[in-house]
């Protein structure tokens, strides 16, 4: 809502953070045919294989679609363009920036037009990127994950995050079509001051965290920022809270093999949504506020929390310098390991038309060697295989917490993947039910209800194509 490097590439072998263990439970590896690549049915071989050299390949107009306009990761993107032009003076990228929404509103029609952009960000999970394989719409890169030791400088699972069945019908196993550069979780922003004026420290569990809300109303200030105008945030909001009453059975859900969304983690989630916006927690009329307003709300002082991604970190801490704290939801308990919706980035991922194939996957790891991870965290943007600069990072800044927080939640395995992932249509039946919630319009029963009918339809499908393709 989601979320470079560039220079001399990690050597083969080199050890990977613990990261990211969505681990153990993310496609347990091993146990799924297929899920690194070498048992994806069809997969291309013998296409690449030496590095690409793209200082070779002519003059080339790299054509570039991807979402990060915000000031960190705009910043680390530019610079490392910059880097990539001058290092290959033959290519020159040709870069169209749009916001998450724009983007995932217009690229289906870009990229099976007759001009299609040569790399794209896409989202994971059904809607997008597996909708793009089934169109024949993207490269498969386990050639280059070979070649580039993708495979090894990522964990398994999150390269499980940017995979599809060869058969197209399956996310999370096969082939690989694209490679994150960030990681993100949704985190809890706080505005010291606020909370100092109200008596309040940084909560240090979730009982914590939500009794402060009551005392924060009481003292004349608003508990939590939020605004539902572009219908995502309410989606990170109510993940983070049934994250909290069900991080297990939503992880399984999202993967297919959980029981969906008809039960009591879900109904009460969103139960303590409505909760939220009916005492007044919530700004009023929520689902009309912009996120960007929301967020420049927060920063110049209107919210003690805010609920969202680690991408804003940077345009959050500009206004707001040491005023501004993160940390990931805090547990039920205190020392307790924490759970939250996140993972990694849209994955960067090359398009099944591109004429510069070669230099696209040059480029892909330009952006996501240990060098762009470096030019990330010096940008204020989290990567997802955090490099020696993160190391150096203060543990009493901004930045310093969001990086002490990913790693927990990485050792802890508490990263949930986004709920829209779910299936083809859940983005925007999630996101309108959730705008119901907040306005009171839809029950907590009726929007579980709802969830279902989308997923259970999906699931029954799901089960159809695999039971004819046994049989065939």
């Amino acid at each position: 809502m989601e979320f470079a490097r560039t220079g001399a590439r990690p050597p083969r072998g080199r050890a990977v953070p613990a990261a990211l263990a969505l681990g153990a439970v993310l496609f347990a590896a091993g146990c799924v045919p297929g899920t690194d690549g070498s048992g994806a049915a069809g997969a291309r071989t013998g296409v690449a294989t030496a590095v690409p050299d793209p200082a070779m390949a002519g003059k080339v107009t790299l054509t570039v679609w991807d979402q990060e306009i915000r000031g960190g990761t705009n910043g680390e993107i530019q610079q490392l363009n910059r880097e990539f032009e001058k290092k290959y003076p033959n290519v020159r990228i040709k870069r169209v920036a749009r916001s998450f929404t724009d983007l995932k509103t217009t690229l289906k029609l870009a990229v099976s037009g007759n001009n299609p952009p040569d790399v794209i960000q896409a989202n994971q999970g059904y809607p997008d990127m597996v909708a793009f394989v089934r169109a024949g719409l993207l490269t498969p890169l386990d050639d280059y994950a070979g070649i580039y030791d993708w495979n090894t400088r990522y964990p398994a699972t999150l390269l499980g995050l940017n995979r599809v069945s060869a058969d197209g019908r399956d996310f999370g196993r096969g082939r690989l079509y694209g490679i994150s550069q960030t990681g993100e979780y949704i985190g809890l922003y706080y505005n010291k001051d606020v909370l100092r004026k109200a008596g309040l420290k940084p909560p240090r569990t979730w009982g914590e965290f939500t009794d402060s809300l009551a005392r924060l109303k009481d003292r004349g200030e608003l508990p939590i920022q939020f605004g539902n105008l572009d219908k995502y945030p309410a989606i990170h909001a109510f993940g983070v809270l049934q994250d909290q009453l069900g991080a297990a059975g939503a992880r399984d859900t999202v993967l297919g093999r959980g029981d969906g969304f008809d039960n009591a983690a879900t109904k009460n989630a969103a139960a303590t949504l409505a909760d939220w916006a009916k005492r007044g927690y919530l700004p009023g009329g929520a689902n009309g506020l912009g996120y960007d307003d929301a967020a420049k709300q927060f920063a110049s002082g209107d919210g003690a929390y805010l609920l969202t991604g680690t991408w804003q970190l940077t345009d959050l801490k500009k206004p707001m310098g040491d005023k501004l704290g993160i940390m990931p939801p805090p547990p039920a308990k205190a020392g307790a390991a924490p759970v939250t919706t996140g993972g990694q980035g849209l994955a960067w991922s090359i398009t099944s038309r591109s004429r510069h194939p070669e230099v696209a996957a040059a480029y892909l790891d330009f952006l996501t060697d240990a060098h762009a991870a470096d030019v990330m965290t010096r940008h204020g943007v989290l990567p997802a295989v955090p490099a020696r600069a993160a190391d150096r990072v203060s543990p009493d800044t901004a930045d310093g917490q969001m990086v002490a927080g990913w790693k927990r939640l990485s050792a802890a395995d508490g990263l949930v993947p986004y709920l829209d992932y779910s299936t083809p249509s859940f983005y925007d039946t999630l996101s309108a039910a959730l705008q119901g919630v907040i306005s009171g319009k839809t029950s907590p029963d009726a929007f579980a209800a709802t969830l279902q009918k989308d997923y259970g339809a999906f699931m029954k499908k799901r089960r159809e194509q695999h039971t004819s393709a046994g049989t065939e």
